[in-house]
C-alpha cells in the first residue's frame, strides 16, 4: 500500500468511546431534527410566499434550489473545516445559521432577498450540521455505519414530524412571517445547545467494519479526497446519489402543489386535511426506512439494499400516480414513496466509508453530497418547468420513475461487482 499512497491499519473502539457513542449519536438525532423544517416544510410555504412576493412558481422554486445546492456544493469545504476544528464549534454555528435564515426570510421583500436569507444562508448553515454529524457517526460507529448514519439521518427526515401540523396552524393564525421568526429562533437554540456536547472519537483512526452477512467488508485503505476523487467507482456512486436525490427532491419540493392540481389539497382523510396528514406520514417513514435499511445493509450487504429499496421507490411513485384522484391512496402512498427514497441518506455514506476509510469520512462525504444540490435542480425548478410547458405531471412522474429503476439496476449490476473487485485488490 506504501506505492499508493494510502494508509492502512485498524484499532479498537476505545472502552470509554462504545460508553459515550450512544450519547453523541442522541445530540447529533437532535442537531439533525432542528435544521429539517427548512428543507421538508418547504412545500407548506411555497403558496404564501409566492402571494407575498407576488412570483411564479418555478422563480419561487429557485428558493428551494439555492438551499439544496448551498448545503451540497460547499460540504467539501465544510467537511474539511470540521475535521481541522472539531465538529462541536462548526456544527454550532451551523444550527445558529439554519435557524437565522427563516427570522431573515421573515423580513425578505423580494425573490432576491429570500434566495439570499432562506436559500444561501439556510443552505450554508444546515449543509455545515449535516455533514459534519453524519461524517461523525460513521466514525463513532464503524460496526454498525448503515445503522448510524440511518439514525441521524433520520432525524433530519423525521424532525419535521414535529413541526409539520405547527407550523400548517400558524401559518393559518399567525400569518407567514410571524411563523418564520418564530420557529426559527426555537430551532436555533435547540440545535445549539444540542451541539455543545458533540466531540470525535478518541481515537484518530477507528477501526473498520467487519464483513457483513453477505460477505462483503471494509476496505483498510484510508483515502483522501483528492485520492477519492481520481476512482471512477467514486464518480458512479455520485451519480446514483445524483438520480435518487432529482427524484426524491421533487416530490419534496413540488408536492403541494401537485396535491392541489389532483384536488388532493381540500380533502380530509381520516379527519384531518389531506397534505398535512400526508406530510407527516412522510416524514415519518422517511426518517424510519434511513435506520431500518442502514441495519438491514449492515447484514444483508448494501448493493442488495439499494436495488430493493429504490425500485421500491419507482414502483410506488407509479402506483401513486395511477392513483392520484383517490384521496386515501394519494395519503399511504406518499408514505410509500419516501420510504423508498429517505434510505439514500443511509446506503451511500456507509458505502463510501466501506470504501473508501474512515479517517477522511466526513469530507468524502462533503464531496458526494454534491449530488444532492445537483438532484435539486433537476428536482425543482426544472421539474417544475417540464410541468408548466407540458401542461401536465406525467412526464414528471414517468422521468423520477425512469431514474429510481435505472438506479436500482445499477445498484446490483454494476456497483456490487465493481465495489468488490475494488476493495479485493486493495484489501
Amino acid at each position: 500500500m506504501a506505492s499508493t499512497g494510502l494508509t492502512t491499519g485498524a484499532s479498537p473502539l476505545a472502552p470509554a468511546s462504545s460508553r459515550t457513542r450512544w450519547l453523541q449519536l442522541s445530540l447529533g438525532l437532535v442537531c439533525m431534527a432542528a435544521i429539517s423544517s427548512p428543507q421538508y416544510v418547504w412545500t407548506l410555504l411555497t403558496r404564501p410566499l409566492a402571494a407575498k412576493l407576488g412570483v411564479p412558481l418555478p422563480e419561487l422554486q429557485v428558493t428551494f434550489s439555492l438551499l439544496i445546492i448551498l448545503q451540497t456544493f460547499f460540504s467539501p469545504f465544510q467537511g474539511s473545516l470540521i475535521d481541522r476544528f472539531g465538529p462541536r464549534r462548526l456544527i454550532a454555528i451551523g444550527t445558529l445559521l439554519s435557524g437565522l435564515s427563516w427570522v431573515l426570510a421573515a423580513q425578505a421583500g423580494s425573490a432576491a432577498m429570500l434566495y439570499l436569507t432562506y436559500g444561501c444562508v439556510g443552505g450554508l448553515g444546515t449543509g455545515i450540521v449535516y455533514v459534519g454529524v453524519v461524517g461523525l457517526m460513521v466514525r463513532w460507529f464503524p460496526d454498525r455505519r448503515g445503522f448510524a448514519a440511518g439514525m441521524v439521518a433520520a432525524g433530519y427526515g423525521m424532525g419535521a414530524i414535529l413541526t409539520t401540523f405547527p407550523i400548517s396552524a400558524s401559518l393559518a393564525s399567525r400569518g407567514l412571517d410571524s411563523t418564520l421568526w418564530m420557529f426559527g429562533i426555537g430551532f436555533a437554540v435547540i440545535g445549539f445547545l444540542a451541539s455543545q456536547g458533540l466531540r470525535t472519537p478518541p481515537l484518530a483512526e477507528d477501526r473498520p467494519a467487519g464483513a457483513s452477512a453477505s460477505g462483503e467488508g471494509a476496505s483498510r485503505a484510508q483515502y483522501r479526497p483528492s485520492q477519492m476523487l481520481k476512482e471512477p467507482l467514486f464518480w458512479l456512486m455520485f451519480a446514483m446519489m445524483t438520480m435518487m436525490s432529482t427524484s426524491g427532491l421533487m416530490v419534496t419540493s413540488q408536492m403541494a402543489t401537485f396535491a392541489r392540481d389532483f384536488g388532493i389539497t381540500e380533502v380530509v382523510v381520516f379527519g384531518l386535511a389531506a397534505l398535512p396528514l400526508a406530510l407527516t406520514i412522510d416524514r415519518f417513514t422517511n426518517g424510519l426506512t434511513r435506520p431500518l435499511f442502514g441495519w438491514v445493509s449492515d447484514r444483508f450487504g448494501r448493493e442488495h439494499t439499494m436495488c430493493f429499496a429504490f425500485a421500491l421507490e419507482g414502483v410506488a411513485m407509479a402506483l401513486w400516480l395511477a392513483t392520484r384522484d383517490n384521496a386515501v391512496l394519494f395519503v399511504l402512498l406518499s408514505g410509500v414513496v419516501f420510504f423508498g427514497w429517505g434510505e439514500i441518506f443511509s446506503l451511500f455514506p456507509s458505502t463510501l466509508t466501506d470504501t473508501f476509510g474512515s479517517r477522511h469520512a466526513t469530507a468524502n462525504y462533503g464531496w458526494l453530497y454534491i449530488s444532492q444540490g445537483i438532484g435539486s435542480i433537476f428536482g425543482g425548478p426544472l421539474a417544475a418547468l417540464m410541468h408548466q410547458h407540458t401542461g401536465s405531471w406525467h412526464p414528471v412522474f414517468a422521468t423520477a420513475i425512469a431514474l429510481d429503476l435505472a438506479t436500482a439496476l445499477l445498484a446490483i449490476a454494476v456497483l456490487k461487482p465493481w465495489r468488490k473487485r475494488f476493495m479485493a485488490a486493495r484489501s
